[in-house]
């Protein structure tokens, strides 16, 4: 059932607007003891979900006894970042999840299933892993919050995703992340009916339907200017609140270029952006538009690690970004990587497959990542403070950029607000 809906290409909406949206849907729920807030993390600032759990929390005062932001396998936030996303919303309310410690399996999606789903990539039962107190707190009240957009794992984020991944475990959050990258990303960028989100959907119906989850969805573009706006609010119980907000995602979260990109530059926000985890947007996002030999430039001024999880970060170091054929021969060899799928995922989903060159320019500081660390992985370097002095990301504008120098390149302000291909390249 969806409490409130609100959204199009050009509508804007403002604090005022999200409030008064939350405040409607929450009236029509009626009373409530006790309420549990699943937010996005720090990674997800720009989706104004940290705004809307401050008014959740206006709205319901003491009833709101935890906010367990969705870290899945993220760092956990620092005070400074809880303090700037979540405004005056009380730190004694946050929980830290911990994805390989303090989570509960309710049941499993059947192997036949995933196997039928998959068209034959995957054939295991996948767990219906969450954090232990979304089953034992005891709450009347579960509003998961968060940001709907083209997605490199499940087609398009948020809604059941916040849930099994944003506070899933180990194996359930490998198992899914595989599976995605197994049956092809480039097949499910951008689409709201994937096999990972029938996985989940069937997890949400079969499984897990007693949890009293309220979705609270919008959808965020960033303008020409990189100027973030709202453009929708979407809030139900099921898969129809997400299924609009998805639809109005693709209206303004995914560009379809009429050539591809030869040279794309991409900037990662050094406030958002500090591991090639979270970093590789920058290749998830814009693969779809390059063109065979293009070359992918991504300024990363505050990269300083390539797993923002110790353990994945060796994997990543160890491993390296080498394409499908490789990464799936060095899962079946070693059973360190089957054991962390999501890594080995991670692994399809940042690498180029041969076609086109990334290359990573980090800081020069101490703690960044260096020359030698990037180029061990199968990433190509260059110096940043070289590059900013051809590429500034203060004189470029989103999109089609012609330099002084007569190259034509393709500017990236923010890769996790949107999806880019070129339109030979996704025909439906």
């Amino acid at each position: 059932m969806i409490y409130y809906e609100t959204g199009s290409p050009e509508q804007e909406l403002s604090a005022v607007d999200l409030q008064e949206g939350l405040f409607t849907a929450l009236d029509k729920i009626g009373d409530v003891g006790k309420v549990l807030a699943i937010p996005p993390d720090y990674t997800r600032y720009p989706s104004h979900a940290g705004e809307l759990t401050e008014f959740a929390w206006q709205y319901y005062g003491d009833k709101l006894t935890d906010i367990l932001p969705a870290l899945g396998t993220h760092s956990p936030m620092t005070e400074k970042q809880i303090s700037h996303m979540f405004g005056r919303t009380p730190m004694e309310l946050f929980r830290e999840h911990d994805w390989r410690n303090d989570v509960v399996t309710l049941g499993e999606v059947p192997g036949e299933y995933v196997k039928e789903v998959s068209k034959g990539a995957i054939d295991y039962a996948w767990p219906v892993q969450v954090n232990k107190l979304l089953r034992d707190g005891g709450h009347d009240l579960i509003l998961s919050v968060g940001q709907v957009v083209p997605h490199e794992v499940v087609g398009m984020a948020n809604y059941n995703k916040n849930i099994f991944v944003g506070t899933g475990g180990a194996e359930g959050i490998n198992k899914s992340h595989f599976l995605g990258a197994v049956y092809g990303m480039e097949k499910m960028m951008g689409r709201s009916d994937t096999p990972v989100r029938r996985v989940f959907n069937y997890a949400s119906e079969k499984v897990a339907s007693e949890l009293p989850i309220l979705y609270v969805l919008t959808v965020v573009e960033a303008d020409g200017d990189g100027k973030l706006k709202v453009r929708g609010l979407f809030i139900g119980d099921d898969f129809e609140a997400f299924d609009k907000a998805a639809a109005l995602s693709v209206k303004v979260n995914f560009e379809m270029l009429d050539k591809p990109i030869k040279k794309a530059v991409v900037y990662l926000d050094p406030t958002e952006f500090k591991s090639t985890w979270l970093g590789n947007k920058a290749v998830y996002r814009t693969r779809m538009a390059l063109a065979d030999d293009a070359e992918l430039v991504v300024l990363a001024p505050a990269l300083k690690e390539f797993g923002e999880d110790p353990e994945i970060d060796k994997l990543i170091r160890k491993y390296g970004y080498h394409g499908t054929p490789h990464t799936l021969e060095m899962v079946e060899k070693n059973s360190e990587l089957r054991k962390n799928l999501s890594a080995a995922a991670h692994l399809i989903h940042g690498s180029s497959e041969g076609r086109f060159t990334i290359t990573y320019c980090p800081g020069n500081n101490q703690e960044n990542l260096t020359r030698e660390e990037i180029e061990s992985v199968g990433f190509q370097y260059k110096d940043l403070d070289e590059m900013i002095q051809i590429y500034d990301p203060h004189q470029l504008k989103d999109g089609w950029n012609q330099l002084p120098n007569g190259e034509e390149i393709f500017y990236i302000s923010n890769p996790a607000l949107g999806l880019w291909a070129y339109k030979d390249r996704f025909k439906d």
